[in-house]
């Protein structure tokens, strides 16, 4: 490596890291000083963003590689309320099975010192503290390889690289029968199914809803099927019409989560067997056609529910709804342009944001959905969605009134009663929240993190308390106090917004292949851009798609701040292959901006290519 690799060139001194704590460091601060002549690597995350576990996920196998000269640290910069809270944070390291050095940031203010503008974002610093590179979104891993690769060369040749492990102090959990369990299901014999999560294992309770029955899985994250089943955070339940499920030969539809997978379930046997996904997280492109089951990319299925003849699924990782067919054993997307936002309309239309709770109305009419990103309770009805209650990404709190006015902050469960009312697991709210005759009242709080509703046969309600390890049931009297009027506080989001001077914006998408690709234009077009905005009265022009990665925008001098959605992708190939493989580079971002007339004329974006 010679002195003028564009890795010593234009080297900026990384800001030193300062929050209100660690977490994983047995009590004791880190400084960069500490962890010089190791490789940095930075990852701003917040534990509600979907595109952030996933980063998790694909950090595991590059932290183990490269144990010896890699040190990972989270920087946990907070999107929600509830995410600033220290003992949340905690708990959210302890269920994701973080193990690396977390700080915690409550004020974004390294957030803002990195100049980062997505979640999540990765930061690179290079063994003499220097920043060496910056990337938004998911999909870096190989990437990541490559460059930690080259920086070891580099710093072993300069004999500024430092080997071996840095010990980490990783508490031990407390042991509980559940332990951040997040859905269930009330089973036709009166017991509870439950996705026992960080146990890996499905959980089968009397109907106390406390004593253990069985338990399906061996407790190691995996994906094995048959009688000694792994998975890997198993999320929502789905039991087949009896008709369905004999044709199938199972009776519950898993969403395994983490795997990316639908497990079927054959209750008499605890017998797991896969039913659709290939394992693979997906990366295509939109399509609402009929795909085989097993051969289709997911991307962390969070609930599924049964509605219209087939069962749909809460596809949280793309922001969508899809359908699987467990007769046919087929599968397809069924609403959603993967667009993060919140948009209603015709199913192919429709924008969702990270929807995570799925409920049927016992008419079968109406599939209720808790779309969490947003803080929204939405509903499909004769192929159109609708919102009931919920304002848009970054409008959150615990309000109570008109649903058109009422705030939640971060619904993952829904539970369809009835009396054609709707129970909210308003998660980060710790509450549960009903909505009947255009009001929101809070039925119930004070919870940690309810999760998941269930109805018994009987008429009781069973709350998942994800946070407390728990089943809970309301107690009697609870439903019929939920007209109650809770006042509460309103929030919105404390990301630091983007300032924009009104007028002419010269978006610039900046790609960068990943080392070895180069843009492929074999079947068309190789990039493509999707601008939009909320209001869309931000955009007096520049919305729509376009396959030019520059674009003129011009925002409204009458609206003073808003969110930008834009939506980009790119094609590429390999290079000197004699079999090339081809890439999908995607990638979203809602940008927060605030318009004011001394804001910048340019917003530059950067969109960096991934190993498929």
């Amino acid at each position: 490596m010679t002195a003028d690799s564009p890795l010593l060139k234009a080297r900026v001194r990384a800001p030193e890291l300062r929050g209100r704590g660690w977490l994983n460091t047995g009590g004791r601060d880190l400084h960069l000083s500490d962890l010089r002549g190791k490789i940095v690597l930075l990852d701003f995350w917040t534990f509600c963003c979907i595109n952030c576990l996933h980063v998790l996920d694909e950090l595991r196998p590059l932290e183990e590689r490269y144990s010896d000269v890699l040190v990972t640290i989270g920087v946990h910069s907070p999107k929600f309320e509830h995410e600033k809270d220290a003992a949340a944070l905690a708990a959210a390291v302890e269920r994701y099975g973080v193990d690396h050095p977390v700080l915690d940031d409550p004020e974004m203010l390294m957030w803002q010192q990195y100049a980062a503008k997505a979640w999540p974002t990765l930061t690179v610093v290079d063994p003499e503290g220097y920043v060496v590179a910056n990337m938004a979104g998911e999909g870096h891993a190989e990437g990541l390889a490559r460059l930690v690769d080259e920086l070891v060369r580099l710093h072993e040749a300069r004999g500024t690289l430092r080997r071996g492990d840095e010990a980490h102090a990783v508490p031990n959990p407390d042991l509980t029968l559940l332990r951040f369990p997040s859905k269930a299901l009330a089973l036709p014999d009166g017991h509870f199914l439950v996705s026992d999560a960080t146990h890996q294992s499905l959980a089968e309770l009397a109907a106390d809803n406390e004593t253990l029955v069985r338990r399906i899985g061996t407790g190691r994250r995996g994906r094995k099927d048959g009688t000694e089943p792994e998975f890997s955070e198993p999320g929502g339940l789905c039991l087949l019409p009896p008709h369905a499920a004999e044709i199938a030969g199972y009776d519950v539809v898993v969403a395994d989560t983490v795997n990316h997978l639908l497990r079927g379930l054959r209750l008499s046997t605890g017998e797991v067997t896969t039913v659709a996904g290939s394992g693979s997280q997906w990366r295509g492109t939109v399509d609402f056609e009929a795909h085989d089951s097993l051969a289709v990319d997911l991307s962390s299925p969070w609930d599924v529910a049964w509605f219209d003849g087939k069962v749909v699924v809460a596809m949280a990782g793309i922001h969508q709804l899809w359908w699987f067919d467990p007769v046919k054993r087929t599968a397809g997307m069924y609403a959603g342009t993967t667009v993060e936002a919140l948009k209603d309309g015709p199913l192919d239309e429709v924008w969702m944001a990270q929807p995570s709770g799925l409920s049927t109305s016992p008419d079968g009419r109406r599939l209720w959905i808790a779309d969490s990103e947003s803080s929204a309770v939405r509903w499909i009805e004769d192929g159109e969605m609708h919102t009931a209650a919920g304002q848009g990404l970054f409008d959150f709190g615990h309000v109570d009134g008109p649903a058109d006015q009422a705030l939640l902050q971060h619904p993952l469960g829904v539970l369809a009663l009835p009396d054609g009312s709707v129970l909210i697991a308003d998660t980060y709210n710790g509450a549960v929240r009903r909505i009947a005759a255009g009001q929101v009242t809070t039925v119930v709080d004070g919870l940690q993190e309810p999760s998941d509703l269930v109805l018994t046969a009987e008429g009781d309600v069973i709350v998942v308390e994800s946070g407390a390890h728990r089943l809970v049931r309301l107690g009697a009297g609870t439903l019929a106090a939920a007209g109650i009027d809770v006042s509460g506080v309103r929030h919105r989001t404390e990301r630091p917004p983007t300032l924009l001077s009104p007028g002419e914006i010269e978006l610039d998408l900046i790609f960068e292949p990943a080392p070895g690709q180069k843009l492929d234009e074999s079947f068309g077009p190789s990039t493509r851009l999707e601008v939009s905005a909320s209001p869309p009265e931000l955009l007096i022009s520049g919305s729509g798609v376009t396959t030019a990665l520059r674009r003129t925008l011009v925002l409204s001098p009458d609206v003073p701040a808003g969110v930008l959605q834009v939506v980009a992708q790119a094609a590429t190939c390999d290079i000197d292959a004699e079999f090339p493989a081809c890439h999908l580079t995607r990638q979203d971002w809602g940008v927060p901006i605030r318009v004011e007339p001394d804001g910048a004329t340019r917003l530059p974006l950067i969109l960096r290519g991934m190993d498929a």
